[in-house]
């Protein structure tokens, strides 16, 4: 049976977008472990801008009606009658609506992911926008799939709120480091905190962390704050740094990927992700297999397991205070390099073990596709 997932996009990894990155991840290891694996996508264009993969990719031409099938994907699904189940990826894209609906007349089974969608919190922004939506098309979308893949605890607690069903699985999703990473002591004069991801300042918590870093200043005057990643937020996030006086201390470096992001990665200290609202982070966990000790926010979905491997914080509260205090004390932890080096040990473990893909891939085929 042929695992055919459907994104916005070209499942290309070298994007800000995390879905395409989660994508290309499990479709990848998918094709490894034998199983037959196709994205299609829908896209601006059909350019093959996304390099080489054992994987086929089919790409369809979006429509300017956001709920418009592309043409030729109505008559690609029928043609997979019985040969194929399919995989949706993304929470309120109105295409997808369609595509669910199509799926159905053509009596065919579907996964729904939709990648920390139903988060509390990104539920109570444009609420009532959303709650309206939601009862004219994102319901049926639920209601007719097969299973509901959540990848987080706050996207199943979300979830139950808005539509009670016996459907819902949790199952993370992997995370594989190819490079051998040694934690090695910081060469670096002063320490260095991390962040990667795109620049929404709201929903990544970016405000939280330009306050937190100014009070870490005040104790630890040297140190840096190193943000990687773009938008059309990032003039308004470079104002916020001049208002503060932190342009010194605090380097926008734009988007990086490949070989230069790794690297920039391997230099950083701590990992700093304060989001309001994630469904499963990439960036934590890449970062965390780099050896680096991570502080993030419960929203992320991933500090209990920071908090009970010792490889990092977790804080409750989008709170500037409190992400300062988890901040402060990581700096003077860096003070002291051998005791530092076995938090960044510490994460390299909880990766393996926890986001180990062979145990993931059979999870994912036990719980959800296996009807």
């Amino acid at each position: 049976m042929e695992i055919i997932h459907i994104v916005l996009g070209k499942a290309n990894p070298d994007r800000m977008n995390g879905v395409n990155k989660v994508v290309f991840q499990l479709a990848t290891k998918q094709a490894e472990f034998g199983e037959k694996v196709s994205v299609w996508g829908i896209t601006k264009d059909k350019e093959n801008n996304y390099g080489e993969r054992n994987f086929t990719t089919r790409l369809f031409i979006k429509k300017a009606n956001p709920f418009g099938i592309p043409y030729e994907m109505e008559a690609a699904i029928k043609a997979k009658k019985d040969t194929a189940l399919f995989h949706i990826h993304g929470g309120w894209v109105p295409v997808f609506s369609s595509i669910g609906k199509v799926l159905n007349k053509h009596k065919l089974s579907f996964v729904f992911t939709p990648h920390g969608a139903y988060n509390t919190i990104a539920m109570n922004r444009s609420f009532w926008s959303k709650r309206i939506y939601f009862s004219l098309f994102e319901k049926k979308l639920l209601q007719l799939a097969t299973k509901i893949h959540c990848i987080g605890k706050s996207e199943m607690t979300g979830l139950k709120g808005i539509y009670k069903n016996d459907k819902s699985v949790l199952v993370p999703y992997g995370f594989e480091n190819n490079i051998e990473i040694a934690t090695e002591y910081s060469k670096n004069e002063s320490v260095v905190f991390g962040f990667i991801g795109r620049l929404d300042i709201y929903t990544k918590g970016l405000d939280t962390m330009v306050l937190a870093f100014k009070k870490v200043l005040e104790l630890h005057p040297k140190s840096q704050l190193w943000i990687i990643g773009d938008s059309n937020e990032k003039i308004k996030l470079n104002q916020m740094l001049l208002e503060h006086n932190l342009s010194e201390n605090v380097m926008l470096m734009g988007g990086k990927f490949g070989i230069e992001k790794e690297n920039l990665l391997k230099q950083m200290d701590v990992f700093v992700h304060p989001s309001r609202n994630e469904g499963l982070p990439t960036s934590v966990i890449e970062a965390a297999s780099f050896g680096k000790p991570c502080i993030v926010t419960d929203a992320t979905n991933i500090g209990d397991l920071i908090t009970e491997y010792e490889a990092g914080a977790s804080i409750i509260n989008q709170d500037a205070g409190e992400l300062a205090q988890a901040m402060t004390k990581y700096a003077t932890l860096w003070e002291n390099p051998a005791h530092f080096a076995s938090y960044g040990q510490n994460a390299i473990k909880m990766v393996k073990e926890n986001f180990n893909w062979e145990h993931i891939i059979q999870e994912f085929n036990a719980k959800l596709y296996q009807y």
